[in-house]
């Protein structure tokens, strides 16, 4: 009977059947986790890329065709497309700092490139994604355009009724504040975990 029990005794490896072959369902059969990271730090500069080339190609065609022209009507008076030249902040404000204001853009670039690092959510992705475009096309600006190097004037042209002119990366910039804003409240961290207060 002992000679039985050890002939038949309970196995305790993963070919329990004595056939040399794993069985389904084994640790060993799962395949790796592809790393979320990468993903998610590609859908930020691709939203950057997007954001930016917009806002450069929208510039373009703002300087080449309607700089020193009447404005152009989209809808009535409500909105129109006029090109100025905007030495301070977004919607105009701070003129008289846009050294400072090249600074804080640089400088936002470089935080955002930091926390791509240890980025694991899509929608933080997206947001961040927005912001580093808006920035960077912005900063393009101040670098090349006169009247000189980080003292360049940014080129606006979007003109909504009673409200500043701004321009296509100011609205992304914009967008990704609101989005990071919301995504703060619902307590998504950028590491895509979730915290309640």
């Amino acid at each position: 009977m002992a000679e039985a029990e050890r002939i038949i005794g309970t196995p305790d490896t993963p070919d329990a059947a004595g056939d040399g072959q794993e069985r389904p369902g084994s640790e060993q059969d799962q395949p790796p986790e592809r790393p979320r990271g990468r993903r998610r730090i590609a859908v930020l500069f691709a939203v950057a890329a997007f954001a930016y080339l917009l806002d450069l190609v929208s510039k373009m065609i703002v300087v080449a065709e309607l700089e020193h022209q009447e404005p152009i009507e989209i809808v009535g008076d409500w909105l129109r497309f006029v090109a100025i030249r905007n030495a301070g902040a977004a919607f105009g404000f701070g003129e008289a700092f846009t050294v400072i204001f090249t600074v804080i853009a640089a400088a936002v670039i470089v935080v955002i490139a930091r926390l791509a690092r240890k980025l694991y959510s899509l929608p933080w992705a997206i947001a961040l994604g927005m912001l580093l475009g808006g920035a960077l096309g912005n900063l393009t600006d101040r670098i090349f355009r006169a009247p000189g190097v980080f003292q360049g004037a940014v080129v606006d042209f979007i003109a909504p009724k009673h409200f500043a002119v701004f321009n296509l990366a100011d609205s992304a910039i914009v967008c990704g504040g609101i989005l990071i804003v919301i995504l703060s409240f619902r307590g998504l961290d950028p590491d895509g975990t979730v915290h309640k207060d």
